[in-house]
């Protein structure tokens, strides 16, 4: 609690309460909404206003321009008591709290001034400052925020404080719906749009001066830094970021070609219209054509033929519909093979209504997600294809978490009670797709990107994990008739889904990797020499696993049983799909992760071991390193592992794959020392899992169980333990290697130099994201 936002919040209650019209904030010594709303009103009524409302409006504004900038010279003292007391809720000490414009009272607001990056050679509050006041916009780098981004927001009101319709921007580093708005503002000033008529969306004006526009390689000036800035927007794309900058220089070139890749835009390193487009607006540019489309409408071999003809080579079709409509929308029989027949594939959606936030609960996905098993299974869709369950509208990021996410929970929790035949996907807004991506492992996004006006799609980046986006609908007109259809851009594979080109297949893509397995284990029987477990270990983590520091921590990799199979013209088999997620995992990692646990692990107390630092321990220590070197915009390490462990559409050294290799390779380690083979270990693991107690349906469980003793205070007491023993030296010297490897001078920010409290809370964060996942099978 904060006296002085207390102190703020009795005063304006105290003064105002009998006024017709205020609304009375919480006396909590909070700074939120309802304080700013009621000093809001409270300003309205000083100036005159008698319709009190939460908007800080064009008249509140032009009353306050009448009176001019308000100083120690302003005659009103509650309107400099207001004043006061939102510099204090802002967190700046706005002096005596008493109305007296004082010295300190000037200082605080050019304080602000200068955080917002506009000219502060006084310490008056125009009126669109006294607005920034009275809201909850924050000035200062927050958790989580860019430098980057907060220099962009701070050159914007810089720059364009002057123009009528712009208005101050958050400076907290974050990109926001209200800061994209502010850039196309930004660009509708700079093709000479009148200030009055600039309105920050994407019209025929604003597209016509893109096209007018281009930037490239040795271009400079006011152009470039709005390019630049909308690049920064992006985030980093492939691993690959960017700064904010004046010269359109090589590293941005390079930047701007693997944002096209990423696209599926055509790669040519210049920011031409559509690559402008696709940087400001979800759909990017409608008219660029794609190769996928969706419709609810049925698809005769007619249309097929004619969608074929037209460029389409993917459709997207609806499972099932809500009984009580009668429409076109679910897929009939026959039609699926009217698809294929067309040389067309499919890719399934999943929708029952689903446009208000009251359709989502929990059970409502529990429910959906077996109809859709079901309905996909009579279609005869094969293992492991990918189902979209639709939010079809502008969910906020409050409802995304209150309902969304819950739905999608029942969805995986339906659909693992079926055996995980499927995978879930999702479909919806930007902000929906990466948000559920994230909280329950969507293997692919279908984005609504046509509906660019979404507050879901203003202020976030194309979800990493994107295979379809939505650009366009209109009305396909073919030589067997017209029909309602979407366009959609299919993103370039391997990254994307393939979608089905068939039906009815027998196996599941799992069985390619577990026959290489076997046969891996054939060879190292034939081999000997040593365990033959160890050996099928040994060899797929050999070409990534088995440098000197691994060789200190569990052993060299059998060089004559390498040297053994690949003398027999064997192809190593890389990676696999996860059964459950969908995830493309990496053998390499896995089995090097299961070799340190089954030659080096002791999961029998909290003790940290070299069996640890092969698997899960080195991706964390490589991940606190990351945490350490990025702390300057991330002081919570718990906020950082909560945004960034595990996350499909975060870009980390500790990602989904990671995360589940990790699980994987402890629990088939451990089922290999109950006495089952590694090859019968993988099988019953990825397929019934009646051996390996639940096999991937339950690998979290198992694994925050077995390894972490079911206690997230057992798991934070070992978590910290893997980041500061200094018993063994080995792991202390893997430690500081891997550390040194993420960042200069790692031994000056070894875990131990922490203190206790920042490291528990990195470590809770950890413990609550494995427990959050163990809960969730």
């Amino acid at each position: 609690m904060d006296e002085k936002v207390l102190a703020a919040q009795k005063w304006v209650n105290a003064t105002y309460g009998g006024v017709a019209g205020y609304n009375k904030c919480p006396e909590n010594g909070v700074t939120g909404w309802g304080t700013m709303l009621s000093l809001t009103r409270a300003l309205q009524h000083e100036l005159g206003i008698t319709t009190l409302s939460d908007t800080f409006g064009p008249t509140t504004l032009s009353k306050l321009a009448a009176r001019g900038d308000i100083g120690s010279k302003e005659p009103n003292a509650n309107i400099r008591k207001i004043v006061q007391h939102a510099l204090f809720c802002k967190g700046y000490w706005g002096g005596d709290g008493e109305g007296t414009y004082d010295a300190l009272t000037s200082q605080a607001v050019a304080k602000l001034k200068i955080n917002a990056g506009i000219d502060a050679t006084n310490g008056l509050v125009q009126p669109k400052v006294f607005k920034a006041l009275l809201n909850m916009d924050a000035y200062v780098l927050l958790a989580g925020g860019s430098e980057d981004i907060r220099a962009i927001q701070q050159w914007l009101n810089g720059r364009y404080f002057g123009k009528s319709s712009f208005y101050i921007v958050p400076c907290d580093g974050h990109y926001t719906r209200d800061v994209q708005v502010a850039l196309m503002k930004a660009l509708q000033y700079e093709f000479g749009v009148p200030a009055d008529q600039a309105t920050g969306n994407f019209g025929p004006t604003t597209q016509q001066g893109l096209r007018n526009h281009q930037v490239s390689e040795g271009s400079s000036g006011v152009f470039v830094q709005l390019f630049s800035a909308a690049c920064v927007f992006n985030g980093v794309v492939d691993g690959t970021r960017t700064t904010f900058k004046s010269t359109f220089d090589s590293k941005l070139t390079s930047y701007v070609k693997t944002f096209q890749r990423f696209s599926a835009l055509r790669e040519s390193g210049i920011g031409d219209y559509q690559t402008w487009a696709q940087l400001l607006v979800s759909m990017g540019d409608p008219d660029r054509g794609g190769t996928a489309c969706d419709t609810s409408r049925t698809i005769t071999a007619a249309r097929a033929k004619d969608l074929f003809a037209a460029g389409y080579r993917v459709i997207g079709r609806y499972l099932d519909e809500d009984p009580q409509y009668s429409t076109e929308k679910p897929l009939k029989p026959g039609e699926l093979d009217a698809i294929f027949g067309a040389g067309l594939r499919v890719f399934p959606i999943s929708q029952y209504t689903g446009r208000e936030i009251g359709h989502f609960t929990y059970t409502t996905g529990y429910q959906h997600g077996l109809k859709a098993n079901a309905k996909a299974v009579g279609h005869g869709f094969n293992r492991g294809t990918v189902i979209y369950f639709a939010v079809d509208y502008d969910a906020t990021t409050e409802e995304i978490n209150s309902n969304i996410i819950p739905y999608f929970r029942g969805i995986v929790a339906a659909l693992a009670s079926q055996g995980r035949r499927y995978v879930h996907g999702v479909y919806g807004s930007r902000n929906v797709c990466t948000m559920v991506s994230n909280a329950t492992d969507a293997r692919f996004s279908f984005v609504s990107g046509m509906s660019w006006g979404f507050s879901g799609n203003l202020g976030f980046p194309l979800p990493r994990n994107w295979a379809f986006n939505q650009i366009k609908e209109y009305t396909f007109s073919g030589p067997n008739g017209s029909f309602p259809l979407d366009t959609d851009v299919w993103r370039p594979l391997p990254d994307s889904d393939e979608a089905s080109a068939s039906v009815n297949a027998p196996g599941s893509p799992i069985d390619a990797f577990l026959s290489f397995v076997a046969q891996i284990q054939s060879m190292a029987y034939l081999h000997g020499g040593k365990d033959q477990d160890e050996l099928v270990m040994e060899y797929f983590r050999a070409r990534e696993y088995n440098n000197e520091q691994w060789k200190q921590l569990i052993g060299e990799a059998s060089p004559s049983f390498v040297n053994y199979v690949a003398g027999r013209n064997v192809t190593r088999m890389n990676h696999f799909v996860d059964p459950s997620t969908g995830l493309q995992l990496g053998t390499a990692h896995l089995f090097a992760a299961a070799n340190g646990h089954l030659v080096k692990g002791n999961p029998g107390g909290t003790d940290v071991n070299r069996g640890d630092v092969a698997g899960w321990g080195g991706d964390i220590i490589t991940f606190y390193a990351e945490w350490r070197r990025d702390s300057d915009a991330n002081a919570s390490g718990y906020t950082f592992v909560k945004n960034r462990l595990g996350k499909i559409n975060v870009v980390s050294t500790f990602g989904l794959a990671d995360l589940i290799e990790d699980a994987d390779g402890f629990n088939i380690a451990m089922a290999v020392k109950g006495g089952l083979s590694v090859q019968q270990a993988v099988r019953d693991y990825y397929t019934t899992g009646e051996l390996t107690k639940g096999g991937h349906l339950r690998r979290f469980r198992n694994y925050y169980n077995d390894r972490f003793k079911g206690s997230q205070a057992s798991a934070i007491e070992i978590i910290r333990e893997m980041l500061t023993d200094a018993g063994d030296g080995i792991i202390v010297g893997g430690r500081l290697y891997l550390i040194e490897m993420q960042i200069d001078g790692g031994s000056k920010l070894l875990p131990s130099m922490l203190p206790y409290n920042r490291l528990t809370e990195f470590c809770k964060g950890f413990a609550e994201l494995l427990q959050e996942k163990a809960g969730q099978e």
